[in-house]
């Protein structure tokens, strides 16, 4: 099977190294890729935007490919599923109506509702006043998130009123584009976060292991938010007993609506949750793999990606199973000076050669010009490593990193190290 990954990012590596070690894989393109999937074996990268899907149709049928896997949310929740099968080739992913649980909030706040999902007190507003009125009557601390797609970093957990104030009113007025003329304000939950990702082939559905990720840019969850600083697998607060509980008050909720509203959900579904003393609760839907969750459940994971995929377009998942490396796993992003408000791209990256067998270098940001890498986006580099404990993958990442040089290069060094007290 030719396999094609849309997408650019650590993401995207680690999905097309995983897909290429599939006994079932002749090659597996990556539209557009970066300089890191530009190296490895079976892989090869197309000059081809992840947001093109036009074009995407035609590199697809031009290279006879046989399934597509799509990375990034922006092609989802813009219909390249739907594309993609009105031209009858296979496509992993949801269709463009039920990628609004990503695409839009307060789309995925109704959804919650109507199914009797668990997720913070909320409201939607699309004007400063009812927004200001709103905050005025119910102090405290909240989180305030842009409506649309804003790259992860359109939500901002605000410790009081005038700093929530401040986010809902740069918001409303532009600060993140048509993405942010509306925005949901809810209550801040107490707990800590950790991510759930499943695979749905529109009935049945496997899930990957537990991972939490760090969003804050700083050490100590301090700083601005992020698409993501680092993730580790398994979370460390999801217990057997626990993970029953998100499967059956979340997972498959989330699926039987989804079905009752109409859609045969097919793809990657991630429940962002906060597991808090009432039990575990969304904080957001994605309707793709996490970023940089994938990267250390890729290294964990043992089972074949293709026939897994292939089985979930097919609607063929029942049955299946996971295997597991029980090692963890742990990524810490390296990412460029300036990130994430204003990163600073073009500098050479060194290092990057070094035979390391405990850990894996899987590209973000980077392109390859005269034959030097270099950084060309915020998240540069996710350095991922397997340990028999998590303090040793801990370590093998963290040494992996002094090998790597970035001029300014920023990376938080407490990855793995939660939980803080609380998270939102």
């Amino acid at each position: 099977m030719k396999i094609l990954i849309v997408g650019s990012g650590g993401r995207e590596h680690a999905l097309a190294w995983k897909a290429a070690q599939s006994p079932l894989a002749s090659e597996v393109l990556v539209a557009p890729g970066n300089a890191g999937t530009a190296r490895e074996a079976k892989i090869r990268n197309c000059p081809v935007e992840a947001t093109d899907i036009t074009a995407l149709i035609g590199l697809a049928r031009r290279e006879r490919v046989d399934l597509t896997i799509v990375g990034p949310e922006a092609p989802l929740v813009a219909g390249i599923v739907d594309r993609f099968t009105e031209e009858g080739l296979a496509c992993l992913g949801p269709t463009a109506a039920a990628a609004r649980l990503e695409g839009s909030k307060s789309f995925a706040k109704a959804f919650l509702a109507r199914h009797g999902i668990p997720t913070a007190r909320h409201e939607t507003f699309t004007d400063v006043a009812a927004a200001t009125r709103y905050l005025k009557d119910h102090p405290g601390a909240h989180v305030v998130k842009a409506d649309g797609l804003a790259s992860g970093k359109g939500v901002v957990v605000a410790e009081d009123q005038a700093t929530a104030l401040a986010a809902a009113t740069a918001m409303l007025n532009g600060e993140f584009g048509e993405a942010g003329r509306r925005i949901v304000i809810e209550e801040r939950l107490i707990g800590v976060e950790a991510s759930f990702i499943v695979l749905a082939d529109g009935e049945d559905y496997v899930a990957f292991p537990t991972s939490e990720d760090h969003k804050r840019r700083d050490d100590g969850d301090r700083g601005p938010n992020t698409g993501g600083m680092g993730a580790f697998s398994p979370a460390s607060a999801v217990n057997a007993a626990l993970e029953i509980v998100i499967r059956r008050e979340i997972i498959e909720p989330t699926l039987r609506g989804l079905r009752a509203d109409g859609h045969h959900y097919r793809g990657f579904l991630y429940a962002g949750l906060m597991l808090t003393a009432d039990g575990p609760k969304v904080l957001e839907y994605n309707c793709r793999f996490g970023d940089p969750e994938t990267q250390p459940i890729m290294m964990r994971l043992r089972s074949d990606l293709v026939a897994l995929a292939h089985a979930a377009v097919r609607g063929e998942l029942a049955g299946a199973t996971l295997k597991i490396d029980p090692q963890p796993a742990l990524c810490v992003v390296l990412a460029a000076p300036g990130y994430p408000a204003a990163p600073r791209t073009g500098d050479a990256i060194a290092g990057l050669d070094a035979v390391d067998p405990d850990t894996k270098v899987f590209h973000a940001g980077t392109c390859e010009t005269g034959g030097q890498v270099r950084s060309c986006g915020g998240r540069v580099l996710g350095v991922t490593g397997l340990g028999a404990t998590l303090e040793e993958a801990r370590a093998h990442v963290y040494h992996r990193l002094t090998t790597i040089t970035l001029d300014g290069a920023l990376y938080r060094r407490d990855i793995g190290r939660r939980p803080y007290g609380t998270h939102s």
